[in-house]
């Protein structure tokens, strides 16, 4: 079974930052709106949005400040469990999983490992 029975397509790509508010003066600089904030323990989240493109920045204090430093790369899928079924069918790494405290009733996650080990995170918002 393949991931294209749940997965509509790209729902955010995640930016670590070490300051919140400069990331998003310059992504909305470029035009991006700030779609949603929340708080994830200590952490500090906004989502910037531009047309369907949605950037989840996190000031989590840890981002390395290097090419190639974007944290993962998140699909939208409507049913998360069938999508960890699946990725357990196809003994994909998982790495984490769980609930956040975003958007309106949260969302449900997990993440697994890529060829490259780029972290692919499979998201539905509840």
């Amino acid at each position: 079974m393949a991931f294209s029975k749940v997965a509509t397509g790209l729902q955010h790509i995640g930016i670590p930052t070490n300051d919140l508010n400069r990331t998003i003066d310059f992504y909305v600089s470029l035009g991006f709106e700030v779609a949603h904030r929340a708080a994830n323990g200590d952490e500090q989240v906004a989502f910037l949005r531009l047309g369907d493109l949605t950037i989840e920045t996190y000031q989590n204090f840890k981002a390395v400040g290097v090419n190639g430093a974007v944290d993962h790369i998140a699909l939208n899928v409507t049913d998360v469990d069938e999508a960890r079924r699946i990725a357990d069918e196809m003994h994909l790494e998982v790495i984490e999983e769980g609930q956040l405290p975003f958007w309106d009733h949260g969302v449900k996650y997990f993440t697994i490992l890529g060829p490259n080990r780029e972290k692919l995170e499979f998201n539905q918002y509840l």
